[in-house]
């Protein structure tokens, strides 16, 4: 059942806690919806409070997105910096409702991101790092547009990335993933980073490896 009293629409699978219960929010990628990776959930740990969100921006014929991503002859393929910032601190936002509408614990939480959405947790983690806890990124890069301009003064030290990205990904170049690993040692935060020969997906052994790192850190 789609719930929709919240700043975001979203699905839910409870936790076997009835209090105090870690939390993870999944995030879908362009023109997908909460059921995609809602599907993952009945795997995870069951002491997990599951939330999966629906971006704000619908699409024609079907799906949402959590920014625009146009294409430009000239430009190429350029995102919409400010409507990924506005989602940014939308979900930031449904952090703190989520927090005081279910049993969940604060100093407990977890993003799951694919693609967009995963794009997404960096910039989240990056600017509200008092929010989350562990981060999984499956299929995404690292945007500085819409990260803060004092990360270098921010304190990291309780986040933890788990990033992954397939080997022959044809709508993200691996070679903008493989950037990820740098970019997290220069600021010091704690990271695995995996590929996988596969495409724009998340393989079964991807799946198995991140729902391990997850299961050792809620």
């Amino acid at each position: 059942m789609l719930h929709t009293s919240l700043s975001l629409d979203h699905l839910i699978r409870e936790s076997s806690l009835t209090k105090n219960a870690p939390l993870l929010i999944l995030m879908h990628g362009y023109g997908s919806d909460e059921n995609d990776l809602f599907s993952f959930a009945s795997e995870l740990p069951e002491e997990l409070f599951i939330i999966s969100l629906k971006a704000p921006y619908p699409m024609q014929p079907y799906g949402n997105a959590w920014y625009a991503i146009n294409f430009d002859e000239e430009k190429g393929k350029w995102s919409d910096n400010d409507q990924a910032k506005a989602s940014r601190d939308l979900i930031a936002k449904f952090i703190d409702e989520a927090i005081t509408e279910y049993p969940v614990d604060k100093n407990n939480v977890s993003l799951l991101g694919f693609s967009q959405g995963s794009i997404l947790s960096y910039a989240i983690a990056l600017t509200y790092p008092e929010k989350v806890k562990n981060i999984v990124a499956l299929s995404g890069y690292i945007n500085k547009d819409i990260f803060p301009k004092d990360i270098e003064s921010k304190d990291y030290s309780n986040l933890d990335f788990y990033c992954s990205h397939g080997s022959a990904d044809q709508v993200i170049p691996v070679s903008w993933a493989r950037l990820t690993t740098p970019f997290l040692d220069g600021l010091n935060i704690k990271h695995n980073y995996s590929e996988f020969p596969v495409g724009h997906g998340v393989a079964p052994q991807n799946f198995y490896e991140f729902k391990d790192w997850l299961s050792k850190r809620i």
